[in-house]
């Protein structure tokens, strides 16, 4: 079982020079541990885990006693488990201003939050690792993704091609460390444990009334509206709960790491435009595990295979930023007329429009759209189509095409 280095781990070391604590959030299961683990070989620092439950009982009644049985530097893992230590880390770190004191990785992303940011706004720097990007996979370095042509070229000089057979095969696989490394061979098998213990066990601490039939169903009718506008009521509807229910659940998914939203974009000059968020899975290997693809060709040929196509871009491009620790801003554009841009990309003053299309000849219609954007305050810059082309192109000097496999 090889380890897949990941690009957070220059983020970590550069972090640990300049932050008492480094927090690093993500979902279950996509290598946080591992990857602290690794950086720690050949260390003085020590490492103890609150899935354990003795330690997880001294850490909460006795946080004290806790900091002086395992001494910084120290990684401590799933810390949500004890938030009683944290005024405790505050102490130690006022006390004695090291950097790199505290390493903490946790599982669920904004209950973590609100706790650390109450106890140690501005001694800790929280980054957040997701599954594997292509990018990772491939054993390559990653930047953000920018719609900038040089910034391109070099992606594609840098990265591993792939037809849409091949994108449809890493879509089907997923991005999880257990499958893309060869310990799990068995998908179904990695996934349906996953549901069960993981997300499963993590849910019921964050509510107490689960049905797991029931919460199977809600989480299968998410998958199925993966790349859609929000609907809580179908939602509800396809699960047999309440919309207040599927609204709190779908509340910890995304505390869990493992759904998240694009909002709509908004500017006050563009007017009648929606204001549902769209819905996209981390992992795509979790979405089609759970709508039932039973291979990467049915998926390609079937009737989602645009909606996945999409979520898998869209998550690909964030997981560029948040791996490279950076905060992503991302939007959709959808006006009352149903005219829509699948992300407008904002970063250093401009918005970048982005249509993400299964066809490897795009013409010219398909940016037109791009249009829209040019009421809003913030310029529009470069656009990009990013479809199934082999190699990197333009429709014209302000549109390029890129390839799926170049982000």
């Amino acid at each position: 079982m090889d380890y897949i280095s990941r690009n957070l781990e220059v983020v970590v070391n550069q972090a640990t020079k300049e932050y008492p604590v480094v927090l690093v959030t993500g979902p279950r299961q996509v290598g946080k541990t591992t990857m602290l683990q690794k950086l720690m070989e050949g260390t003085q620092r020590n490492y103890v885990s609150l899935d354990d439950l003795n330690e997880r009982s001294i850490a909460k009644t006795d946080p004290e006693l806790f900091l002086q049985l395992h001494k910084p530097p120290i990684l401590i893992d799933e810390v949500q488990y004890a938030p009683e230590l944290f005024t405790y880390i505050k102490m130690h770190v006022d006390k004695n201003h090291e950097p790199g004191a505290f390493w903490l990785t946790g599982s669920q992303v904004f209950k973590l939050m609100r706790g650390v940011q109450e106890s140690l706004a501005g001694r800790v720097a929280v980054l957040s690792l997701t599954s594997l990007s292509q990018a990772e996979i491939s054993g390559r370095t990653m930047t953000p993704f920018t719609i900038d042509l040089e910034a391109l070229a070099d992606r594609e000089k840098n990265r591993t091609q792939a037809d849409s057979r091949n994108i449809f095969e890493r879509i089907y696989r997923g991005s999880m460390p257990a499958i893309v490394n060869g310990t799990n061979s068995n998908a179904q098998i990695f996934y349906s444990s996953y549901l069960s213990t993981y997300i499963e066990r993590d849910v019921r601490e964050l509510s107490d009334a689960i049905d797991s039939l029931k919460f199977l169903r809600f989480i299968t009718a998410v998958a199925a509206r993966c790349g859609q506008m929000l609907n809580v009521a179908e939602i509800a509807q396809d699960a047999d709960i309440n919309q207040k229910q599927a609204k709190d659940w779908l509340g910890i998914l995304e505390t869990l790491g493992i759904i998240f939203y694009l909002h709509p974009y908004s500017n006050n000059l563009l007017k009648r435009l929606v204001k549902t968020p769209k819905l996209y899975f981390y992992d795509t290997g979790l979405v089609c595990y759970l709508t039932k693809w039973s291979s990467a060709e049915t998926l390609e040929s079937g009737a989602m295979n645009g909606a996945i196509l999409e979520n898998y871009v869209v998550a690909e491009i964030r997981k560029t930023y948040l791996n490279s620790g950076r905060e992503p801003y991302m939007y959709y554009y959808r006006d009352k007329d149903a005219k829509e841009i699948d992300i407008v990309l904002e970063h250093d003053g401009v918005l970048n429009p982005i249509e993400i299309k299964k066809t490897a000849n795009p013409g010219t219609e398909l940016i037109k759209v791009f249009g829209l954007l040019d009421k809003s305050s913030t310029p529009r810059s470069k656009g990009a189509v990013i479809c199934m082309k082999p190699g990197l192109s333009a429709i014209d000097r302000d549109n390029y095409i890129v390839p799926i496999w170049i982000i």
